[in-house]
């Protein structure tokens, strides 16, 4: 018999629909996939190196629970450098990916029935593991109009004695959003007073292409304070594979309760990959990384350009990331239905924009060739002319 906790989850529609298109691919179908979360680019060399030399170092044996002294101390220098936060190595936890961070955060603060604010549309995994700690998320939904983030306002008409999180994400996944420091100042005003901890998943930070990135926790002191930031080298260095996040909290005690979970789940990360992520961290791998935001830059506005032709669909040009969060409302008001008939009748694999939470959506990854966003965004126009 299983537990009511573990039937409370659902598979990560992202990685489910990611799994379909592949199947459908290895079937001989012709299939072009817009919905993984994943660079096409390839880790870059100097990170590789550092990983065969860890390797042929021998360095392939256990390590202290939440990283090498160096990683972390890499980890620091680079929040210090890049957004002006300064923690103490033994403030930060290396963990396998930023949702294994995400998930100690939440088994150390969610009690049975704590409410967690999530602005939608959100990643899909934030709910699932609230749900899965015991918490009630509490959504604040957001639409295209308000470039899809929360005003000062509506965070104030969610906050309740049983709030204990507010998660941000800038850049957003699945629609590129990016708070400015001024949104962020107004936002920190109406926090003041409470015992609301924000966790700030940043992982899309080094992916900008209008405005400049401004981290949570360096808004003012009180931000600092109460802010969790969360992020690693997947997006903005195409490490993905590797399995790298981690967590910075000036909360010592609930740092110490993180590393205690972690050393009773999966203890340290992967040894080699603590190596090769230093490589990431401290500058070595700036040149590839501009070199994929530029890129990721131009697939952008190409795709916004050619998806903002078709008079059945709309979409804003996302400060960030690599997504675009398509309006299909004047098409279907059914985004599940709509994405399964385009797989089929086009072979075109995006991700329902209720997976998301927010319904009259789709979610389309630009992380693919000018070439196949293209062809991907004919065959979808050509499929909403007839789909009405």
């Amino acid at each position: 018999m299983l537990t009511k906790r573990i039937n409370s989850l659902s598979t990560s529609l992202t990685i489910a629909i990611s799994t379909l298109a592949g199947e459908l691919k290895a079937q001989g179908k012709d299939v072009i996939s817009f919905s993984a979360g994943e660079p096409d680019f390839g880790t870059p060399q100097v990170i590789k190196d550092e990983a065969i030399k860890a390797i042929n170092d021998d360095f392939t044996r256990y390590t202290a629970v939440p990283g090498i002294p160096e990683l972390l101390q890499a980890i620091a220098d680079k929040l210090k450098r890049d957004n002006n936060l300064e923690y103490k190595p033994s403030q930060i936890i290396a963990s396998n990916g930023a949702k294994h961070s995400l998930f100690n955060l939440f088994q150390a603060l969610i009690e049975d029935g704590a409410e967690v604010i999530i602005p939608s549309p959100y990643w899909v995994t934030y709910p699932e593991l609230v749900t899965y700690s015991g918490g009630k998320s509490v959504f604040i939904q957001t639409e295209d109009v308000d470039g899809f983030k929360i005003t000062p306002k509506q965070l104030k008409e969610a906050i309740t004695p049983k709030t204990k999180i507010l998660i941000l994400t800038t850049p957003s996944n699945p629609t590129g959003a990016v708070y400015t420091r001024e949104e962020l100042e107004a936002l920190s005003e109406v926090l003041k007073d409470t015992d609301i901890t924000v966790i700030s998943d940043e992982m899309y930070e080094k992916l900008i292409y209008d405005g400049e990135f401004t981290a949570v926790a360096s808004v003012n002191e009180d931000m600092f304070q109460r802010t969790v930031t969360v992020n690693g080298l997947s997006k903005s260095v195409a490490m993905t594979g590797w399995r790298f996040g981690y967590l910075a909290s000036p909360n010592d005690e609930l740092v110490a309760a993180m590393k205690k979970l972690q050393s009773q789940s999966t203890s340290n990360i992967n040894s080699i990959t603590q190596k090769a992520a230093i490589a990431g961290l401290d500058g070595r791998a700036d040149d590839d990384i501009e070199m994929m935001r530029k890129e990721f830059q131009k697939r952008r506005d190409l795709a916004v350009e050619l998806f903002n032709q078709s008079e059945d669909l709309s979409v804003q040009s996302p400060a960030g990331a690599f997504y675009l969060f398509i309006n299909i409302k004047k098409v279907s008001n059914d985004s599940m239905q709509f994405c399964k008939d385009l797989l089929a009748d086009k072979g075109i694999a995006v991700v329902p924009g209720i997976g998301f939470g927010s319904e009259g959506y789709f979610r389309f990854s630009f992380a693919t060739s000018e070439e196949n966003i293209k062809e991907g965004i004919k065959r979808i126009t050509d499929f909403c002319k007839t789909y009405k």
